[in-house]
Formats: structure tokens, C-alpha cells, sequence
């Protein structure tokens, strides 16, 4: 079961409707663009998740990618209001930080993709995915985890993962939250890195996923290897190189991600005493 979290936008600008007397009414999955006619499917109403953030529980649907609307109302004194921004590859969730259309997009493939094609497309992508999470020393998923009965150590947004008494190596959201009697919380976190939301990784994983499928030689993602010419008889076949590390179009590489390498910690070996003439011990020979 997939789940999306919207994220209000009016005027604008991000808005949290419930506090000021709005709601989030509901989601319409649209299988075309120009989302016309009746939708796929419908998901009312939306689950307050925290401030500024509302979920949505999706239906099971065919895979493949939807545009979605969602009709809220931002404050008490205003009108429904449709947002038409939204645009699912769905299932999300699945341990993919790209899509499989995503990367039919970047070889221009027509949409919707075949079982064929989505199943080459979700291998390359965990191939691709591999390789940045060897380099990152630390996976692109993160763990969800529930830590029961936690005060704030501080004032501040409860959705703040800084607001909580937690001792945690890695980095954290706060996912959502619950008040128990004894005035304590019980925090939901993601711990780890959200590959899916760090726009470097998405974009690496996709282009080297896409050239992956591109050079395959049985071209079973549905598209070959860039041709420039071909002779008069058909007898050769001269095909494009592509463009060098730093140039316009190139291949993005691993060192583009090195802000977000998890570098490996080992405390320093700290001397059994100070070391003469600072220390009493003699633990050596007077020069």
C-alpha cells in the first residue's frame, strides 16, 4: 500500500489549512494530463500528519504514472481551491529512489511502459542505487522508527527532530507524533538517508539507469544505442560518443555526491599517561 504526503501550496506559498478552519478535502488520480473525465480513483479525506503536511492512503492501482489533483480549503473565509501540480509514478514506496518512468523519460520512451520495460527499468535502477550506496557507505532508505514516551527537551516545533531528547549518528525526521496521558510523546522517525528526496542521487540514478538500458545489447529496454551514421550498403554503423565529464549532458559522477558520503568514525587512541615532562611517570630512560 502506497502513501502520499501533500503538501499544501496556496498563493503561493506552503499553508497548513486546519489551523485556520480549512481542510484537505481529497485526492482525484487522473490516468492523462489533461485530467478529464472521471478519475482512477479517489481518496478522501486526507490524515493531518503534522503541521503543513497531509496524508493520503492510495488505493491499489496499475503501475504506472497518474496526475492527480487535490481540492482543499485553506482557511475558514476562502473557497475550494483545486492544486493540479501533482503528478504520481505509482507504486511509490517500493525501494526505489526514481521511477521507472523517470527513466523512460530521459531515453524519450513513450508512456505507458510495458511489463517488459518497467521490469528492465526497476533492474537498472537498483543497479544504479548499488552503486551510490557503496560509495555513500550508508543505505538510500531510511528506517522507520518508533522511539515511545519522549518529553521535549526544549520549546519548538514538535516536528522538529531537534526539539526531542534523542541520541541518534545519523540524520532523522520526525514523521509524526502522539500525546500520552503522562504529558510524554510517542515519535514516529525516518532514520537514515532518504535517497527518493535528495534531488543529486535521483538525478544520478536515473541518467546512469537510462545509459545502462540504452547500451544493453539486446535491447530489451526498447531503445539502442545512439547511431550518427550509417553507410550507403549498410555495412557499418558509426555510433555518437558521449559528451566528457564536465561538459553540457554528461553523465553526472559519483564525486557530485561526496556532501552526502557517510564517512566511517574511529575515536583517536588516547596516550595511557601524558607524555614526559608533563607526567610523573617514568616510563623511560633520562636523556
Amino acid at each position: 500500500m502506497s502513501v502520499y504526503d501533500h503538501r499544501p501550496l496556496w498563493a503561493g506559498a506552503r499553508c497548513d489549512p486546519a489551523p485556520a478552519g480549512g481542510a484537505v478535502s481529497r485526492l482525484d488520480l487522473h490516468a492523462s494530463s489533461d485530467r478529464a473525465g472521471e478519475p482512477v480513483a479517489s481518496v478522501f479525506p486526507a490524515t493531518r500528519l503534522r503541521p503543513g503536511v497531509y496524508r493520503f492512503v492510495l488505493p491499489p492501482v496499475p503501475a504506472g504514472r497518474y496526475w492527480g489533483t487535490v481540492t482543499f480549503t485553506p482557511n475558514s473565509a476562502t473557497q475550494p481551491v483545486t492544486d493540479t501540480s501533482i503528478v504520481l509514478d505509482l507504486p511509490i514506496g517500493q525501494g526505489l529512489v526514481a521511477s521507472p518512468e523517470a527513466v523512460a523519460d530521459a531515453l524519450g520512451l513513450p508512456l505507458p511502459l510495458t511489463p517488459a520495460q518497467r521490469a528492465v527499468h526497476e533492474t537498472e535502477i537498483r543497479n544504479a542505487q548499488a552503486d551510490v550506496a557503496a560509495y555513500l557507505n550508508r543505505s538510500l532508505i531510511p528506517a522507520a522508527t518508533t522511539i515511545p514516551g519522549v518529553r521535549p527537551r526544549q520549546a519548538g516545533a514538535l516536528d522538529d527532530v531537534g526539539t526531542w531528547a534523542l541520541d541518534l549518528d545519523d540524520i532523522a525526521e520526525v514523521d509524526s507524533y502522539r500525546a500520552r496521558p503522562d504529558g510524554t510523546y510517542d515519535i514516529d522517525l525516518l532514520v537514515g538517508l532518504h535517497g527518493a528526496r535528495e534531488e543529486a542521487i535521483v538525478r544520478y540514478v536515473v541518467a546512469h539507469a537510462a545509459e545502462a538500458i540504452r547500451q544493453r545489447p539486446d535491447q530489451s529496454g526498447g531503445v539502442g544505442r545512439r547511431v550518427s551514421s550509417v553507410s550507403a550498403e549498410g555495412q557499418s554503423v558509426s555510433y555518437e560518443s558521449g559528451p566528457v565529464t564536465g561538459q553540457a549532458g554528461a553523465l553526472p559522477v559519483l564525486g557530485s555526491l561526496n556532501r552526502l558520503r557517510r564517512l566511517a568514525f574511529q575515536p583517536l587512541r588516547r596516550p595511557s599517561h601524558a607524555p614526559w615532562p608533563y607526567s610523573s611517570s617514568r616510563t623511560g630512560p633520562w636523556i
